[in-house]
């Protein structure tokens, strides 16, 4: 039993709560003339909500009871329980635990399923540790999980680390972890290959939970990938895809990160005669802009309530289901005996947030928490990107003695497919077509040689400069986007400067960066300082791009290398496919 559920089950406590609810003696806080939200039965109903420590002793017809240490006046707000985000990297928002909680806690969330797979890819065991140990005495709870594809796709590229069931068994052993992160290795599953295979079997011997990644998964494939032991998906593509996998018996992560989906998703539901137990809701990556700015679960909510969902159903799939997913009947539900995580809203269809609870304490109230966290930040994980400076010359594809040459490209941003095309070589040196441009992967692990590996994209928009990004999934290798080789070396010689992040470069300049110092992925600066600088970067990303259909730059360029995903992939061993798990040259065929 995690140590945590330990000061629920104090017999003193217990005692005082039934003495509280009896009316014997006073409540510690005492919520009074609000309207519950109650996920149980689907009733808006007034009533009043007396805590005790950590706990909730009554929930009470509204005026019975005036007899509390503190009485807090909700009248005209609705009561909620606290937002759980099921499946989330706090990788994605740039920033370490601790300021991550610090922004989302005041949003309504009170508990997160972290998977750290990005840190495991970079620092292996000892970085898991590290992120376990970044997670306590901060307001937000924190449900860590194993990461289970560090890489995630084995043989096709090469991460700062490897996970094989040793480490996965390692790591379930530890109380602090709750399950198996997402599986990524969708083809490793369905060939119970080593060493996915042994890492499912650690996983369901433990008796955790075990989380999957279905990206296109569907008809045999689907039920075979579930058949394994898989529990969970969260890569949505459309509402026939939510109800394939609901039918499946998956629980399902409703995400928000893509906003396209979520319109059809709705629909969908609707098709249902109720909401499925099984439908919970998760953020999955939230830049940091778009966390300070729209939130993270909060955003989330908002946008499902405004697509037509109920927003009595919105809100039960974040709290009553996703507790009784996470096997965590002490959360998800406003009610005597569980915890008191509450948050009161002040508009519920909007989400707008006036004051958190966790476990009995006021831990946020009008967008800041309410007492300041004093751990200090960390100086772990700032020498990850192993790399000397770089030149032109490492971004520059020479092929002598041709005057055109035969390649292979990877065509579209979104759903890559394999391409060839016949390019021109002039001095000896490749010339790219407007549609086109380079996409060089660097080993930054100190693991291989760390010779940049450079593919060919097609169709991803006609670019005017440089991108790179440590930021690179999953692997998070020094990735560089670009068509001029000096913009592409400037681009990365300032993110090796930096200690890992992003930056862009135009006419041989850098015109912008964000540092990410810890292991190449994160920042200890406040979060509205991060976004401010991300939001800077993506400005200048966006603006040495066209893209037809129009995307966000950032976006497409750190999913570029995601190897374990259909379709053919740049990664630092080649041009990857990770259906075939092919690696094909640069070069199909080359004429003089």
């Amino acid at each position: 039993m995690p140590n945590e559920l330990q000061d629920l089950h104090s017999s003193e406590l217990r005692d005082r709560a039934v003495r509280a609810a009896l009316g014997l003696e006073p409540f510690d806080v005492l919520l009074i003339g609000g309207t519950l939200v109650d996920v149980a039965t689907s009733e808006m109903r007034p009533a009043d909500i007396g805590l005790v420590g950590p706990l909730i002793a009554s929930v009470h017809p509204s005026g019975t009871r005036k007899d509390a240490s503190q009485t807090i006046d909700a009248s005209g707000r609705f009561i909620t329980p606290g937002f759980i985000d099921t499946h989330m990297h706090v990788e994605s928002s740039m920033v370490t635990p601790r300021r991550y909680a610090e922004t989302v806690v005041p949003q309504g969330t009170t508990t997160v399923c972290w998977d750290p797979h990005e840190i495991g890819n970079v620092a292996g065991l000892d970085g898991i540790r590290w992120a376990l140990e970044e997670t306590r005495q901060l307001p937000l709870r924190f449900l860590t999980l194993a990461p289970s594809c560090v890489p995630s796709a084995p043989g096709l590229e090469l991460a700062g680390a490897e996970f094989r069931s040793g480490e996965m068994a390692t790591m379930l052993s530890w109380p602090e972890i709750s399950g198996v992160a997402e599986v990524m290795n969708m083809r490793g599953v369905l060939e119970r290959s080593e060493p996915m295979r042994g890492v499912l079997e650690a996983g369901l011997a433990s008796g955790k939970r075990v989380c999957g990644h279905a990206r296109g998964l569907e008809g045999a494939e689907l039920q075979a990938f579930v058949a394994a032991g898989i529990q969970s998906d969260h890569e949505l593509t459309s509402g026939e895809d939510l109800l394939a996998k609901l039918r499946a018996g998956l629980t399902i992560e409703l995400r928000g990160s893509h906003d396209y989906v979520l319109p059809g998703v709705i629909e969908a539901l609707k098709k249902l005669p109720h909401l499925p137990q099984t439908l919970t809701i998760c953020t999955d990556d939230v830049f940091p802009d778009d966390l300070v700015n729209d939130g993270a679960m909060s955003s989330v909510l908002r946008r499902l309530i405004g697509y037509g969902m109920k927003p009595v159903d919105a809100i039960r799939a974040a709290t009553l289901n996703a507790a009784m997913w996470l096997n965590r009947y002490d959360l998800g539900l406003v009610a005597p005996g569980r915890r008191a995580d509450i948050v009161i809203l002040s508009d519920l269809e909007n989400i707008v947030v006036d004051r958190v609870y966790a476990s009995g304490r006021e831990v946020a109230r009008n967008d800041s928490l309410t007492e300041s966290s004093e751990r200090v930040s960390s100086d772990a994980y700032r020498d990850t990107v192993k790399l000397g400076r770089l030149s032109a010359a490492d971004f520059t594809i020479e092929l002598a003695d041709m005057t055109e040459a035969h390649v292979n490209t990877v065509v579209s941003p979104r759903f890559t497919k394999w391409g060839e095309a016949v390019v021109k070589v002039e001095d000896d040196k490749l010339v790219l077509p407007d549609n086109m441009l380079l996409m060089a992967v660097i080993h930054r692990h100190g693991r291989k040689d760390p010779t940049p590996v450079i593919g060919i994209l097609e169709d991803w928009g006609h670019w005017r400069g440089a991108l790179a990004t440590t930021i690179s999934h999953d692997s998070h290798n020094l990735t560089v986007f670009g068509r001029d080789s000096a913009d592409m070396a400037a681009a990365a010689n300032a993110v090796i400067d930096a200690g890992g992040g992003m930056a862009t470069a135009a006419n041989g300049k850098v015109t912008a960066v964000l540092p990410l110092p810890v292991c190449g992925l994160l920042s200890d600066a406040p979060a509205k300082e991060v976004a401010d600088d991300f939001a800077r970067l993506r400005a200048a990303a966006d603006s040495i791009a066209d893209w037809m259909p129009p995307i966000r730059t950032f976006k497409a360029v750190v999913g570029a290398s995601l190897a374990c995903n259909p379709g053919p992939h740049v990664t630092d061993l080649g041009l990857t496919d990770g259906t075939t798990q092919d690696i094909r040259p640069l070069l199909a065929t080359s004429r003089n």
